[in-house]
């Protein structure tokens, strides 16, 4: 069987076990809604400088829900370095925890992908914000995601949010950067000053690292495998 029919079949389950398991909402389920901007900021580096978005919206009842998440960069003035648009079915299976299942597609880098995505997100121990999803493209290629944050109070409005991110791979894709094994790691610190819950403007510093394979591909295209960056942003919802 080709690696690719591999790669559609496991989508297929994937999704398939997260679909039949939603029971249908009682007709009485009210329908709710949010959009949050978690992070739209301006990152100062050395020799460039980038927009950077990571957004979600969502809508639905108590147990189940669509979501929509979204997260790229772009150079100031130029194309977008980065962009991906994530559609997922949510349901809740603790007080804690929701399965999502769904599709996620990558506009940039090229050359484009689409994957079949399914995960969990929720409130881990000592209150972080935990997202877990593993993916299989259209390709048939593996891949995952752990992203963790925690906020940390120092006064009632202003609050310090260390996050974490690491992306892995269960092969070398050359054509889009990626290296077999832990493909990237992403460390960040911001300071936001909540005016209103809904509205808080922020600072903070932000490191990737691409690391074994991902750092030699970078680095044969001229680019560093490293980058420390200072930001300053926004975070809302309504």
């Amino acid at each position: 069987m080709q690696k690719g029919k591999v790669g559609a079949s496991l989508l297929a389950l994937a999704i398939g076990l997260v679909w039949p398991a939603a029971p249908q909402a009682a007709e009485s389920d009210q329908l709710f809604g949010m959009f949050m901007a978690e992070q739209l900021e301006y990152r100062v580096q050395k020799g460039r400088n980038l927009i950077y978005w990571d957004a979600e919206a969502w809508i639905g009842g108590d147990d189940n829900k669509l979501w929509l998440k979204t997260e790229g960069e772009k150079k100031r003035d130029d194309e977008f370095e980065r962009a991906e648009l994530h559609i997922l079915y949510n349901r809740r299976i603790s007080d804690f925890f929701d399965l999502q299942g769904g599709v996620r597609h990558d506009f940039r880098p090229g050359p484009s992908r689409t994957f079949g995505t399914i995960g969990l997100q929720g409130l881990a121990y000592y209150f972080i914000e935990t997202d877990i999803a593993a993916f299989v493209s259209n390709k048939g290629e593996f891949s995952a995601r752990l992203t963790g944050e925690i906020d940390l109070p120092i006064t009632q409005s202003l609050i310090l949010q260390p996050k974490a991110e690491l992306n892995l791979s269960a092969e070398n894709v050359r054509e889009r950067g990626i290296g077999r094994g832990v493909d990237s790691l992403e460390l960040g610190l911001r300071l936001r000053y909540e005016i209103v819950p809904e509205f808080a403007p922020y600072i903070g510093v932000n490191w990737e690292r691409r690391l074994g394979r991902s750092a030699d591909y970078a680095r044969d295209e001229g680019e560093r495998a490293g980058e420390l960056s200072f930001v300053a942003g926004l975070r809302f919802w309504f």
